[in-house]
């Protein structure tokens, strides 16, 4: 297949990307390079710069092009800035995903496979499945709920085959692609930019959450895994129209306890210093990936914390400041 990848030079996007290219599919990545890499973009993959935004430079890539998918991932991630600047992430995670998907159905692409998020969902104290209630305590979550709302109207009116996948917490790296994002917010990277010493604490927000240990707790899936999930999705579509799945790992980790595998793992110190709770942060998001795993025989290769911790710390050691462009 021929496929778009908006977002393409991020974290995720750029292993979908290269597990696409493994796979024998044609792959044109297209990113705004906000907080993409332009290093992390697999070789063989075409590249063009541009934001989701902007319909004329969606219409100049997609215009006779023969795509026969979308992978999106471009999206503003941070639930806690969406919390202080909510008008950015409806306009760049709504409107653009909105100027895609209407570009996408103008020029005769059928598949779409939609970078959704856990925290669509009300917190809950044990693993959420796909029919729990929906309930995003952040305006991210409710931006990427909005954008499933839209596509499956689309998927009705205009028969445009859909696949959500709901994320829970992707970590760890490959040996070509980590974790960087300009500013980093996410735990794991965090941690362990604290073991190399490039920062001297790891902030612990809120110890009071009614947890096993009073800090948050998320299920984290490796990145390899959750790429793999994407290439299932898109043949999927085959036979399957409209689909919409968890992607986790069912095993839930506090904040305290990622650190300390961290420590394990790095043979390192990690000082912590406990401050106030965010807000739209759950106390607890784990994930069921039982449909996913019926329906399209998904399988997590590397299902344990400390697999994912190794990998990224391989990648930070490698890379300790991150991508050089």
């Amino acid at each position: 297949m021929k496929v778009l990848v908006t977002g393409g030079a991020g974290y995720i996007g750029s292993v979908v990307a290269q597990q696409l290219l493994d796979g024998g599919h044609s792959v044109v990545v297209y990113d705004n390079l906000s907080s993409g890499h332009l290093a992390a973009v697999p070789p063989g993959a075409d590249f063009f710069q541009g934001d989701t935004l902007d319909r004329p430079a969606l219409d100049a890539v997609l215009q006779g092009g023969g795509f026969d998918a979308i992978l999106h991932f471009a999206a503003f991630i941070e639930a806690g800035e969406s919390m202080r600047e909510p008008g950015r992430f409806f306009r760049n995670n709504v409107t653009g995903s909105l100027t895609l998907i209407d570009a996408a159905v103008a020029h005769g692409v059928e598949r779409f496979v939609f970078s959704s998020t856990a925290g669509v969902y009300a917190s809950k104290d044990g693993p959420l499945t796909e029919d729990d209630p929906v309930g995003p305590a952040s305006v991210y979550g409710a931006t990427k709920l909005m954008v499933e709302q839209a596509l499956e109207w689309h998927h009705r009116i205009h028969g445009l085959r859909v696949a959500i996948l709901r994320y829970f917490n992707a970590a760890g790296a490959t040996a070509e692609r980590g974790e960087a994002h300009r500013p980093e917010t996410h735990l794991i990277p965090l941690v362990l930019q604290t073991a190399l010493g490039n920062r001297p604490q790891i902030a612990i927000f809120g110890d009071d959450y009614p947890t096993r240990d009073g800090t948050c707790i998320r299920d984290y899936i490796h990145i390899e895994d959750l790429a793999s999930a994407h290439l299932l999705a898109l043949a999927g579509l085959d036979n399957r129209p409209f689909m919409r799945f968890n992607l986790g790992n069912g095993a839930g980790y506090s904040v305290r306890e990622v650190i300390e595998t961290a420590r394990r793992v790095t043979g390192r110190p990690i000082p912590t210093v406990v401050r106030p709770r965010r807000p739209g942060d759950p106390a607890i998001l784990v994930a069921s990936s039982a449909q996913i795993q019926e329906a399209l025989g998904w399988k997590s290769v590397y299902p344990e914390l400390e697999q994912i911790i190794e990998s990224a710390w391989r990648w930070h050691l490698a890379h300790p400041l991150g991508y050089h462009e």
